[in-house]
């Protein structure tokens, strides 16, 4: 848990627009990692063209597909883990935490290519990609994620999945999936896995590590 000396608590108790004494929709306030900070710097630092640290994996997903039981168990995964409904912001001061949202709605879209060509609908497929890519994120907006499911036929799919480095990378986002998949086995119910870690322990861990020590 997060103690009285750490920066969460701190950035919780501070005054700014990212207190949960404004609104029930704000459920939490946190620090931002040393790695976050960075790269919240620099999606600051140029808010115009394409953003170096947008991040977009495509998934072939082949097989019977349920869009509305898919598009659910994403819904779940936001609700689940607190981390995937942070926003952005810059207190007065200077200061940046992260605000955490109640609830979150889904950026999600669907695209029906399976009338092409196959080339052609493969072609239409990459170029519906990379206008997701080539749209930013706002750090301020969550959630820091949007998705794309295309259909190209009957039984096959692709999920384009952009988001912001700031929010997950590569060793998170397999994790997500794994559980994605376990939800959508379960009818988009999340309530069979295990309870989650939140993301504030991890940050009240580094908060207490002695950085002299560190550096020594």
């Amino acid at each position: 848990m997060v103690t009285s000396s750490t920066p969460a608590e701190a950035a919780a108790r501070a005054e700014g627009p990212a207190t949960a004494a404004k609104g029930s929709a704000l459920a939490e306030v946190w620090p931002l990692s040393p790695l976050q900070e960075g790269l919240l710097f620099h999606a600051d630092f140029d808010g115009h063209g394409p953003d170096v640290y947008t991040v977009q994996n495509v998934l072939a997903v082949d097989g019977p597909l349920v869009p509305a039981r898919f598009r659910a168990s994403w819904e779940a995964l936001l609700t689940r883990h607190a981390a995937l409904r942070a926003s952005f912001q810059r207190r007065k001061t200077g200061e940046a935490v992260q605000m955490i949202t109640r609830e979150v709605v889904l950026p999600w879209s669907e695209a029906d290519v399976s009338d092409l060509a196959e080339e052609e609908a493969s072609a239409q497929a990459e170029r519906l990609a990379a206008g997701e890519r080539a749209h930013r994120i706002d750090p301020a907006k969550p959630p820091l994620l949007r998705l794309l499911l295309i259909r190209l036929g009957e039984r096959r799919h692709r999920l384009v999945m952009t988001s912001h480095h700031i929010l997950m990378d590569g060793w998170s986002a397999p994790l997500l999936l794994k559980e994605l998949a376990e939800i959508y086995a379960a009818g988009g119910d999340a309530s069979g896995l295990a309870p989650v870690t939140s993301y504030r322990e991890y940050l009240a861990w580094l908060a207490r590590q002695d950085k002299d020590a560190a550096r020594a």
